[in-house]
């Protein structure tokens, strides 16, 4: 059997892997989810984040753009007591704007997931990991609309990590067993452009 793109021994981080990373994600909470994921997870493992979802799911009201755009300087208080979550004020408060940000594109007629997935990158697969790159031309063009819109913690890395993660890019390995269930899912998703 052909090896993952990655291998953990951990089996939640394998499962992530074979269900999840990049499947497409085409909804809006659900990218905006993903957006602030990967900004938490700037300087730290993904592991940790993984491991800790559920906890950002809860004290994120699951990632819903209006309730938490309502968040103020309580919220931000609770949530830096919450050892459930990554206690960082800037990437806390970075989570609220981009719930705000997300409203603001969805009122201009351009809404998150229509942004996202015009940067669809379709290609040749990574032969290995070190085909992988932290960011791409796709990756910074984003990035710069998404600070634009008032967004917060989505540099270019970031950015190429939250694309990878939801489908906007297909980088599973050429040899790897879940590129073409990758490959069927993004063929088979309603996309937003």
């Amino acid at each position: 059997m052909a090896a993952r793109c990655w291998e953990s021994a951990d089996e939640a981080y394998n499962s992530y892997h074979d269900e999840e990373w990049g499947r497409p994600v085409v909804d809006e909470r659900g990218l905006y989810e993903r957006f602030c994921l990967e900004g938490f997870q700037s300087g730290l493992s993904w592991l940790t984040i993984l491991r800790k979802r559920e906890n950002f799911r809860a004290a994120f009201a699951g990632f819903d753009p209006e309730r938490v755009a309502e968040f103020g300087e309580a919220d931000v208080a609770r949530l830096l007591a919450d050892a459930g979550i990554v206690r960082h004020r800037g990437k806390i408060e970075a989570a609220i704007a981009n719930a705000q940000a997300v409203l603001a594109l969805r009122a201009t007629g351009r809404p998150l997931p229509e942004l996202v997935w015009s940067y669809r990158v379709d290609g040749p697969a990574p032969k290995s990991n070190r085909d992988w790159r932290s960011t791409t031309p796709e990756s910074e063009a984003l990035s710069k609309e998404l600070r634009r819109a008032g967004f917060r913690f989505v540099g270019p890395t970031t950015v190429y990590a939250a694309m990878q993660a939801c489908g906007v890019v297909n980088d599973h390995l050429a040899t790897c067993p879940a590129r073409a269930a990758t490959e069927r899912a993004r063929a088979a998703a309603l996309l937003p452009v």
